[in-house]
């Protein structure tokens, strides 16, 4: 899923039905009492990505040789370009994809370091966006001063031939959709909704959508790379960024230069087991939010003295409620706040503990008096839809990365009603949902050409791998098995809430990070941050 700070955003799958395409599909018959004692056999045995050879292929040498035209983008102080990758590496002459790409050149003082790609995550988050919207902003200013830095919308996103499923109507249908169904009539109702997005998603873009693979994405990266004249990509990823990343990386150990990966994916696992550890991610987001909410004097949830699990208990009747009566939220399209959405909201809020009071005001209004219109928007922020209905293309890219780089987790709604005790175990809250959700690209058009695989990245220079404790979308486990996979990583701990951990307030991390990037010394191996 993804972060509620506006600039950086990660979703593994295409929201709950979204929030499931928020989470990864994939396959795995692993359980919750399995998971933990089997993972580090199961990551023995997985194999290591390949790198690929030294030098660039001849097939390749046109694309590697391009040379940026910049241009102004219509936004202060920020260059555009576009770039050509081929649209299939197997077969180069099969014709081009084009991508997007700008900068905003380094203020000095200081020898410039060169340049500094940029990643929110999702899959399906436009790089664009948010180096212009936040990192060529926010970024400390000794950073800004020595680097460049830039942005590249990967293949299929945003600027770069963005893949687009549904028009915005279509959108409000499929993100209300029952995502707990009762019966074989809401099942069938949610399977057709899964189908016809897929099918959209298909019938817009049914040859990119074949070659929209995190590999190519990688891959693509090293084109910008040689383009900007770098000999080595220096990089800050998020969430998913994380896994684009550690795949750069693992391609080509070589010229991978700083990397930063905040939020990190763990790429060795499939796609059950990375939705189910999800689904426990975001359950102990909850119980932390809980825990505060009930010391709050305007708690929806419970007073003073009220448990957690009762809180959730509290909110799962609410949800439910919902399931069979919709509340009004004043929207101007008529929209009523579903269980779907007030799920999806509710999630939203917990990749920022900064939410957290909006979240008890959204949960009060709608609890208590009846008015869903507060949780509506925090699901709206989440999936980028704007006042005039219409939705970015965050969450087609999102599943058509997703289901392209790991087998579907659940084949059918039966394999679904026989995991659901280990989701729901894992969240009594959210448990049941995620599950259903997870279900999204059994019925995606084209067969997912990626598998889990261990990313070793031998050779590479020092990888910075940053996990947050308490992180609801990239749990703190998945850090610690990318770290121990990355033959130089080192792995930076922050104790602590929401998701990811570079410039959110913690002037350890930051420090950590910040002297890395300019001076090239990465932190202890193991430090931790609070």
């Amino acid at each position: 899923m993804h972060t509620r700070r506006p600039h950086r955003r990660t979703r593994t799958g295409a929201a709950l039905l979204a929030a499931a395409a928020l989470l990864i599909p994939g396959c795995s018959s692993e359980s919750t009492a399995s998971s933990t004692a089997g993972s580090a056999a199961a990551k023995e045995e997985r194999a290591a990505l390949a790198p690929l050879p030294g030098s660039t292929p001849a097939a390749l040498t046109r694309y590697h040789e391009q040379k940026p035209a910049w241009r102004d983008c219509g936004v202060a102080g920020f260059q555009c370009a576009t770039l050509k990758a081929p649209l299939d590496y197997a077969e180069p002459a099969a014709g081009d994809v084009r991508l997007a790409v700008a900068r905003k050149k380094a203020t000095g003082p200081g020898k410039r370091l060169g340049s500094l790609l940029v990643n929110p995550g999702g899959p399906g988050g436009s790089a664009i966006g948010y180096l212009q919207a936040y990192a060529a902003i926010g970024y400390p200013e000794n950073v800004r001063a020595r680097y460049d830095m830039v942005a590249v919308d990967p293949r299929g996103v945003a600027r770069s031939e963005p893949v687009e499923c549904l028009d915005g109507p279509e959108m409000d249908a499929y993100t209300r959709t029952d995502i707990t169904p009762d019966d074989e009539k809401e099942t069938g109702t949610l399977v057709a909704s899964y189908k016809k997005f897929a099918e959209g998603c298909g019938a817009d873009a049914p040859k990119l959508l074949r070659h929209v693979s995190t590999v190519e994405a990688a891959r693509d990266m090293d084109i910008v790379r040689a383009a900007l004249g770098d000999e080595k990509l220096n990089y800050v990823g998020a969430s998913y960024g994380t896994f684009l990343g550690a795949t750069y990386a693992g391609l080509f150990p070589d010229r991978a230069g700083r990397l930063v990966l905040d939020g990190a994916m763990d790429p060795s696992l499939p796609a059950r087991r990375l939705n189910l550890e999800q689904t426990q991610g975001f359950d102990t987001a909850f119980t932390a939010f809980a825990e505060d909410c009930v010391r709050q004097s305007d708690c929806p949830l419970g007073g003073a003295g009220t448990s957690s699990g009762q809180a959730g208990k509290n909110l799962k009747a609410f949800f439910d409620e919902l399931d069979t009566r919709p509340a009004p939220t004043g929207d101007a399209d008529g929209r009523r706040l579903t269980e779907s959405l007030a799920t999806i909201g509710v999630i939203a809020a917990m990749y920022d503990e900064g939410a957290w009071p909006q979240l008890r005001e959204a949960l009060t209004s709608a609890m208590k008096e009846n008015d869903g219109a507060g949780l509506l928007f925090l699901s709206d922020s989440y999936y980028e839809r704007d006042a005039d209905g219409e939705y970015s293309n965050l969450m087609f890219a999102n599943a058509a990365v997703n289901c392209l780089d790991l087998p579907p987790a659940f084949e059918s709604p039966d394999d679904v009603r026989r995991a659901l005790p280990d989701f729901e175990k894992a969240s009594p809250v959210f448990g049941e949902g995620l599950a259903w959700a997870s279900l999204n690209c059994a019925y995606w058009p084209v067969k997912a050409t990626g598998e889990a695989q261990r990313i070793e990245a031998r050779g590479a220079a020092p990888i910075v791998v940053v996990g947050t404790t308490r992180d609801p979308a990239t749990p703190y486990r998945w850090a610690e098995g990318l770290a121990g996979q990355l033959s130089s990583a080192r792995l930076l701990t922050y104790d602590g809430d929401g998701h990811t951990a570079y410039g959110r307030g913690s002037a350890c991390i930051d420090s950590a990070i910040n002297t890395y990037l300019l001076d090239g010394t990465p932190p202890k191996d193991g430090k931790r941050c609070s």
